[in-house]
């Protein structure tokens, strides 16, 4: 355990900002994370730069390498799927819960959320293949805005649920890898995207039927069916991440 010192809230706050990035991607899986540079961009000396990293490290977001130092984590596959069974029971159970206690304002805010990935879904299907890298430039600007509505229609559920440890639980696992990396996964497969929304649709109908058994049963469904899909993603990326 880090011991508290004067200089605690500032790294706790550097440790804050650098996670923000790693969760938003702008700080991407196996990037190296530079001492000096974090340093001079955050006006600070290079100790607390060095405690936020050990921080982050042991929060699992980050390894030291060798010749390399501090790198942005790559999971495991095995650790994705784990994690993605454990909050599927999870999501399960809050969709459950949900389902006796959501409201129509709930409802709409979560059909309005996966009208967003519709749009998104639909944008990228009518402008087609755009040669070169253009398709992915498309997918990547776009993965903030999924990702949010994504996320979003989740956190609805969650709050419906009303279980403050049932959420605690579920955050942290999301916590764990960074959430841009969901859309990007789902960015390169129209096929999982429209299902994922479909998965959706089918979640929404259970809970404005407010049946329990359906509402948990496709939850657990979509969850692990993401999880799946997340895996795979990351067993490809893992062979080339620190590669070229």
């Amino acid at each position: 355990m880090t011991p508290q010192t004067d200089e605690s809230p500032l790294v706790d706050d550097i440790a804050a900002r650098i996670r923000a990035r790693i969760m938003n991607g702008e700080l991407a899986i196996g990037k190296p994370l530079r001492q000096a540079a974090l340093a001079t961009e955050f006006g600070v000396s290079r100790t607390p730069v060095r405690e936020a990293l050990r921080q982050l490290q042991n929060g699992g977001l980050i390894e030291m390498q060798p010749n390399r130092g501090a790198v942005v984590r790559v999971p495991a596959p095995w650790e994705v799927r784990q994690a993605y069974e454990v909050r599927a029971e999870l999501e399960g159970m809050a969709a459950r819960r949900a389902a006796s206690r959501i409201t129509e304002r709930g409802l709409a805010a979560l059909r309005e959320h996966n009208a967003v990935l519709c749009e998104a879904v639909a944008r990228v299907a009518g402008e087609g293949p755009r040669g070169g890298s253009g398709e992915g430039v498309h997918a990547e600007g776009a993965s903030t805005t999924t990702t949010a509505a994504n996320d979003c229609f989740h956190t609805v559920i969650c709050e419906a649920a009303d279980n403050p440890w049932l959420t605690r639980m579920i955050d942290r696992i999301n916590e764990s890898f960074p959430r841009n990396v969901s859309s990007l996964a789902l960015a390169g497969d129209e096929r999982h995207r429209q299902l994922n929304i479909r998965q959706h649709d089918a979640v929404i109908e259970a809970l404005a039927a407010h049946d329990a058994d359906r509402a948990d049963a496709l939850m657990r469904e979509h969850v692990i069916s993401s999880g799946e899909h997340l895996t795979a993603w990351y067993e490809r990326r893992s062979q080339t991440v620190f590669h070229g």
